[in-house]
């Protein structure tokens, strides 16, 4: 069985050994550019629970992803993939707000701080998005998008997972909720981040995002109890 994991940092493993969010970040594996730190893949929870399942593991995350990137890399891997049967896809959701630009042939991740590299000409345009974002929107914009990705891989009967990295579907109204059965792991009310303090895990740093190894241990338990409980594999 192949695990494909796709996600941001939190799947990346960012903070997990070493403070570096990217190979690159280490001259190290410069060369390995935006991919995750080796020593932080090694202690994240996607290859964790691949050790459990005895699953070859396939790990698209990358830190700083938006679901726009996200969504399209994994869509990428089941194009071009023949054993789609024999996949079991665990896909950890960025904020809702992230987005995926293409300028100049290049792919850039832009989210809500103001502080992203965005090409030059581009400044503006960037500027005037973060002023403009309204989070409600993108947050009920992504919910029909997941819906409709549910939808298409259960009707190729491709096992999937789906878990929330920090925000939730707090603000979709009750009647337009939906029934995930066991491929979203609390939708609207929880999270890794939740789950995680609510365990007892502290952040990295005080006023950090990021979790340990042991934490990643903690998340891949409770991912493979889920499995198991509900007969996934």
């Amino acid at each position: 069985m192949r695990l494909l994991v796709n996600g941001d940092s939190h799947t990346a493993g960012t903070d997990a050994v070493n403070g570096y969010a990217f190979a690159m970040d280490d001259r190290k594996y410069f060369n390995m550019g935006r991919a995750p730190h080796p020593d932080n893949l090694k202690a994240s929870w996607g290859l964790k629970l691949a050790k459990m399942l005895q699953a070859a593991p396939l790990i698209l995350a990358e830190s700083g992803s938006s679901n726009d990137r996200i969504l399209r890399t994994t869509m990428e891997y089941l194009d071009m993939s023949n054993s789609q049967e024999d996949t079991l896809m665990i896909i950890q959701w960025s904020t809702w707000e992230r987005e995926e630009w293409l300028i100049d042939d290049e792919w850039h991740q832009i989210n809500a701080s103001g502080t992203d590299y965005v090409p030059e000409g581009h400044r503006e345009k960037y500027m005037e998005w973060v002023a403009n974002i309204d989070h409600v929107k993108c947050e009920l914009k992504w919910h029909k998008r997941l819906w409709l990705l549910h939808e298409t891989l259960s009707d190729r009967n491709i096992k999937h997972i789906f878990f929330n990295g920090n925000n939730k579907f707090d603000h979709v109204p009750p009647n337009e909720r939906k029934d995930w059965g066991t491929s979203y792991i609390r939708p609207y009310d929880s999270s890794y981040d939740d789950y995680l303090r609510e365990n007892g895990h502290k952040t990295t740093h005080r006023k950090g995002y990021h979790f340990d190894e042991r934490s990643h241990g903690a998340w891949a338990r409770h991912m493979m109890r889920h499995i198991l409980d509900n007969k996934i594999i």
